[in-house]
């Protein structure tokens, strides 16, 4: 395309609309087709849910797959990285009280703790110390926020990402195998979605006045914190609690009942796609794997069949179908997380590797020179001219 192509015309109905469809800038890292799904650096998700997630990671920084050679230097640059965490980085997370706030503000905290010990003004370095350093964050988060710190183990970062967290908390044998392809699957499937969702563009505003990638990691992990965004896996799987039934009829009475009353039908719907999220489908396929018979997840199984004929009925819903968030707390909950609070720590952790690729992106573009700092224009309203007496 060229400087003089007209990709959008604003008129007055997109002011005040959350910048949605609103072209501001390019993404290298991933996009989303409204009916194949996220596709990453032009491979779709689903062509990549059984790799290694730091082949994954390799993919998103570098707009390539690794050779078999940079996938085991990629792999030993993050475990030397995740075992050189700075001394007491940490431990201002042993300061907050055992189950205060949301996990997510835990996340937040955390992050800028990382940051605080170890800022290297290199912005690639620290993305990657930040990548390496999650599962510890997060198992710390998990058990300190619990009032568990007895039962934290030591990293082991040589294991991978995964495998340290899932060490961490000290789940061993099959159980710890069933997390880990559970944990894998989600990490994949959650990391990256295009540049415009509201927390990578708050995580890209917040580095284009270039602050530290923990700045604006931390500034991209609160914008996810919000129940319209990240928090949405915690409502649908609270939302299937509440059904508490996989009979068909029951659940049909159920949904009307809500959308009667104005209630949201979680799990259901997308900004951008026009047809059944491929990542719900993935999920589903692996809960058909990992826990068939797990009663939450057969309501998971039934709403996919009933809801979408229903929502159909509705003019203004353009998409009646199923999301990521339909399925992926209730693959949580059946390998061992039943405190749904936490569900949005794990997106988190995911999307921080595709964030910190979209920033590095944005610091090399225009030769270099990196993005402008981040300054959409609004329309004064509602401000006549005046003067004091």
């Amino acid at each position: 395309m060229s400087s003089e192509d007209v990709l959008f015309t604003i008129t007055s109905k997109n002011l005040d609309s959350g910048l949605r469809g609103v072209p501001v800038g390019t993404c290298q890292t991933s996009f989303v087709d409204p009916y194949e799904g996220v596709h990453y650096v032009g491979y779709p998700v689903e062509d990549l849910v059984n790799m290694e997630e730091e082949d994954v990671i390799f993919l998103l920084m570098n707009k390539r797959l690794p050779t078999e050679e940079e996938a085991q230097e990629f792999h030993s640059e993050l475990t030397q990285r995740g075992e050189n965490i700075p001394t007491g980085a940490l431990r201002v997370l042993e300061s907050l009280t055992p189950g205060s706030g949301h996990p997510m503000d835990w996340l937040s905290i955390g992050i800028m703790a990382l940051g605080a010990a170890e800022n290297t003004g290199d912005t690639k370095a620290d993305a990657m110390n930040l990548i390496a350093r999650m599962p510890e964050l997060m198992a710390r988060i998990f058990r300190l926020r619990a009032g568990e710190k007895d039962k934290l183990k030591p990293r082991r970062p040589g294991l991978g990402l995964v495998e340290n967290f899932v060490h961490m908390m000290g789940f061993e044998g099959q159980e710890a195998r069933d997390i880990e392809r559970v944990l894998r699957f989600f990490f994949i499937l959650h990391m990256d979605h295009g540049g415009g969702n509201l927390s990578t563009f708050s995580g890209k505003a917040v580095a284009s006045g270039w602050a530290s990638i923990y700045s604006s990691i931390s500034s991209a992990m609160n914008a996810l914190s919000g129940p319209l965004h990240g928090r949405a896996n915690q409502a649908c799987l609270e939302f299937v609690q509440r059904i508490g039934t996989s009979d068909h009829k029951e659940i049909e009475t159920f949904v009307r009942a809500e959308l009667e009353n104005r209630r949201p039908i979680f799990g259901f719907g997308h900004g951008v796609l026009r047809a059944e999220d491929p990542r719900a489908r993935l999920l589903i396929e692996l809960g058909e794997e990992i826990c068939p018979d797990d009663d939450n997840f057969k309501i998971v199984r039934a709403l996919r069949e009933v809801v979408p004929p229903i929502l159909s009925e509705i003019p203004k819903i353009s998409n009646p179908y199923p999301n990521v968030d339909i399925a992926s707390g209730s693959l949580l909950h059946s390998v061992g997380f039943t405190m749904p609070e936490y569900y949005t720590t794990f997106f988190g952790w995911a999307r921080v590797a595709g964030i910190s690729a979209q920033i590095l992106d944005e610091r090399n573009s225009r030769d270099g020179r990196g993005t402008p700092i981040y300054r959409p224009k609004y329309i004064p309203k509602n401000q006549p001219l005046r003067r004091l007496d």
